[in-house]
């Protein structure tokens, strides 16, 4: 308990001397309890001097900079949720450049010995200084012996000590959050407590390389036959929990577009190739790169895409995937009815709603669309507009579908940067086109309704035991007592019930140091 209380007084302590807490105040005034709060455990006395003339954002993003780990890694997380921080706060906390101060190449020959068995590291040569240094990980290039060819790889190593300093400071921003919403019941709206959970379960999976590796091998599989699209391949005996060893990539950054025309690589071409390989991940595989900025992405010498840094994928089920195509589709054809419809039929929207005003709303989006130029098309920010305008009309933000739709922003800013004028409605068109076509094939319709079928088959002498469950549960959701989202109702739950019994603890001790600052500094 003491640990954790002197933590929460560490990092009060980092927000007061940052200027984090005054970017918060502007943005957000907090009620008088909550600035008393900070006062107390970040000693507020010598707050550091800030640019006036910054916006409030940018003065967060350079406050959460200079954090650390930690804090970067909260502000990348909640630039992704415009629906809770808003758009403009968003936008600068994208910013975020998350980079550190590289760890010493000794440190690095440590890790790697202790990670994998002596075989496999002695297979390791030419191990380089650090090339890139973030604030989770670093990486190296180096060579390994892989069936008795030497092959270039790069390898990324875990920070020492990262996970244990990483959820040290959770733990008491979690706490935080919990007395912050105790004291100030209007900031439970903002659901601070489930921010913070979220972001140690994301993290907590992205400081374990074996899964960033997974996902890159289930995008290569994905991807194989995919004409211009390259995933690096993964070398499991040079991988582990704490490394990630994978082939070196042997081209150029995408922004070096000079560079690339240098090279007689067609940079039209490679503007369409971004947006189209990206959407047919989307909607065919429904699994996609979702952070497909500049710095992740390498062209080969023929024209081939190369990504990297797995960390951060987005996932469709099959539902959405068809939501996402008819909806896109339906705006590029501008048949508005045909969109509502959709959201009718997937059930995302009430059927107390009138159909014909939501078309009417959806109208309100298209049209304005369609009278401007091509350069100023964007289908990331028509997915914005449309589920600001859903969420109207009671359509439950979908998290999947947001994240997608800031990648779709990332992805078409890439692609006007290779080619101003680069046409999104008419690249995206013949990929949503084929999926689609593909998902209304009478032979597919065949195997799906057969595959449906054979699973119920299976399932049908476990009928009475599954209805007898589902009976028990019917009762006690009508009672109010169970939640559908059961794993993760459940592991915050647990959560909250640490925190209130950790704030009845301290809340002596908080009470005994106001009293001392009072008497100290009045």
């Amino acid at each position: 308990m003491f640990k954790k209380l002197f933590m929460l007084f560490k990092i009060g302590r980092k927000l007061s001397t940052s200027g984090a807490i005054s970017s918060i105040y502007e943005i957000y005034d907090p009620p008088l309890t909550i600035k008393i709060l900070f006062f107390v455990i970040g000693f507020n006395l010598s707050e550091k001097k800030i640019n006036k003339n910054l916006s409030s954002g940018k003065k967060l993003c350079n406050a959460l900079q200079e954090m650390g780990t930690t804090f970067i890694k909260l502000g990348q997380f909640l630039s992704t949720r415009p629906d809770i921080i808003g758009k403009d706060i968003a936008d600068e906390l994208e910013k975020l450049q998350d980079k550190l101060p590289a760890f010493n190449i000794l440190e690095a020959k440590n890790i790697l010995k202790k990670e994998l068995e002596q075989e496999n590291f002695d297979q390791i040569k030419n191990l380089s200084e650090p090339i890139a240094a973030a604030s989770i990980a670093q990486v190296h290039f180096a060579t390994i012996n892989d069936s008795g060819k030497s092959i270039e790889v790069a390898i990324k190593i875990l920070r020492p000590n990262i996970e244990k300093i990483f959820n040290e400071e959770l733990d008491a921003i979690m706490l935080l959050a919990y007395i912050t919403e105790s004291f100030a019941k209007k900031t439970k709206r903002l659901k601070l407590v489930e921010i913070v959970q979220l972001l140690r379960e994301i993290t907590n999976v992205e400081m374990d390389l074996r899964f960033e590796a997974a996902a890159a091998n289930e995008l290569n599989e994905n991807t194989k036959n995919d004409i211009g699209f390259k995933v690096p391949k993964i070398y499991w005996n040079q991988t582990s929990k704490k490394v990630l060893c994978l082939d070196k990539i042997n081209g150029i950054s995408i922004r070096e577009v000079e560079n690339l025309k240098s090279l007689n690589v067609d940079v039209k071409k490679l503007a369409k190739d971004v947006i189209q390989h990206f959407l047919r991940h989307a909607v065919r595989d429904g699994f996609f790169h979702a952070d497909m900025h500049q710095g992740n992405l390498f062209v080969t010498k023929d024209g081939s895409i190369v990504p990297v840094d797995f960390g951060i994928m987005g996932r469709l089920d099959k539902n959405n995937r068809k939501y996402l195509a008819e909806i896109l589709y339906g705006f590029i054809k501008r048949d508005y009815k045909k969109v509502a419809e959709v959201h009718f039929l997937a059930g995302l929207v009430s059927k107390k709603v009138s159909k014909d005003e939501f078309a009417q709303a959806l109208r309100s989006i298209g049209e304005p669309i369609f009278g401007q130029s091509a350069k100023n098309i964007s289908g990331g920010k028509l997915l914005a507009q449309l589920f600001e305008i859903t969420e109207k009309f009671n359509m439950q933000t979908q998290i999947q579908l947001l994240l997608l739709q800031k990648t779709m922003v990332v992805v078409e800013g890439v692609s006007r940067k290779l080619d101003p004028n680069t046409n999104i409605w008419n690249i995206s068109k013949p990929i949503l086109e084929e999926w689609l076509r593909e998902v209304k094939d009478p032979i597919n319709k065949v195997g799906e309704i057969t595959n449906e079928a054979s699973e119920i088959l299976k399932r049908l002498p476990d009928l009475p035991i599954i209805m007898d469950k589902a009976n028990d549960v019917m009762t006690l959701i009508a009672e109010g007592k169970f939640n559908p989202n059961s794993l993760a109702y459940q592991s915050l739950r647990e959560e909250k019930l640490k925190l209130e019994l950790m704030r009845n603890k301290i809340l002596g001790g908080v009470l005994v140091l106001v009293i001392f600052v009072l008497i100290v500094f009045k």
